[in-house]
């Protein structure tokens, strides 16, 4: 049976669908539909690192636990992707970073790699003249592999998967 909950405010109330809980207590993590399944091994956390494919070539640092969800996000096929990525579609994986325990650990990864990045020095153009032929992507992605190099070199990183899917050498 439906009733309002009061006369000034006629929201409807509805009955509670499992009488098995009273008011007083709480429902137990096995009630709860969203506590009710673990988490498959594929939806492990990772850091993964994109590459533009528009001008201008750009990277972009993140965390998920669905990588091929949240490329189609940042390619906008879904909704969802990060606002700094959506001049750069389309965007290819360039790095992938697997094995990381929870979410926090993949977060202090991801921070450290974007904070060592930020503050590197990048070659200067001027050094790049000679190379004209090279691929503009090339230097970016030898960046954040330099920065990298030095995010393995302050953690813990052996139980951690690397995979370059792009050669930056």
């Amino acid at each position: 049976m439906m009733r309002t909950l009061s006369t000034q405010f006629r929201s409807i109330k509805c009955p509670n669908p499992n009488p098995k809980l009273s008011k007083s207590s709480s429902p137990t993590k096995s009630e709860l539909k969203f506590d009710a399944k673990p988490k498959p091994e594929s939806e492990s956390w990772c850091v993964y690192l994109i590459l533009s494919t528009n001008h201008p070539i750009k990277t972009y640092v993140g965390i998920t636990n669905n990588f091929p969800r949240r490329l189609k996000q940042h390619n906008g096929e879904l909704n969802g992707g990060a606002k700094a990525s959506r001049a750069g579609r389309p965007w290819i994986c360039a790095c992938l970073i697997c094995g990381f325990a929870d979410r926090r650990e993949a977060s202090i990864f991801e921070s450290k790699w974007k904070a060592i990045s930020k503050r590197a020095p990048r070659k200067n153009k001027n050094e790049h003249l000679s190379e004209e032929s090279e691929d503009p992507s090339l230097p970016l992605l030898r960046h954040r592999q330099a920065a990298l190099k030095k995010v393995k070199g302050s953690l813990d990183c052996t139980h951690l998967e690397f995979i370059w899917l792009l050669d930056p050498s």
